[in-house]
């Protein structure tokens, strides 16, 4: 990654945690956004969802993403971790078991269902502001 330690730092004060992400995704000429739960690290949104769903069609489609957050803007590339329990997704599932431990598991995510995948969107480059400052983010 080419980002400041400053611009990392108020990435992760922002978004290592359970945030709300605007997350937009493109089907045909069609675009779509939503509202997801994420959190930052390591120049990624990291997501849970349900493989099926629109946004994981759509980014199987078309893999270009985009996210908007607090004073921030982004693209990357989408991609589907596979089955959020599975060995291979072992320590990023711990992770969101401590980051989204307020909802979890409260019903809303079938956690057995294999179905249950992680979705990381790997960021390109982006915009971040903060205290008048604009940081231009490469982070490949």
């Amino acid at each position: 990654m080419n980002i400041s330690k400053e611009a990392e730092a108020i990435l992760l004060e922002r978004f290592g945690k359970d945030s709300l992400i605007s997350l937009a995704t493109a089907s045909g000429n069609i675009p779509y956004v939503r509202t997801v739960d994420a959190y930052y690290k390591d120049g990624a949104f990291y997501v849970l969802t349900y493989a099926l769903s629109g946004k994981m069609r759509q980014l199987n489609e078309n893999p270009h993403a985009a996210i908007s957050g607090e004073w921030f803007t982004a693209e990357g590339f989408g991609e589907n971790l596979g089955f959020w329990a599975s060995e291979k997704n072992k320590d990023i599932a711990e992770t969101m078991k401590t980051v989204f431990a307020a909802w979890i598991h409260n019903g809303h995510t079938n956690l057995e269902d294999e179905n249950t995948v992680i979705l990381k969107i790997r960021l390109t480059r982006g915009v971040l502001f903060s205290e008048g400052k604009r940081y231009d983010l490469d982070f490949s």
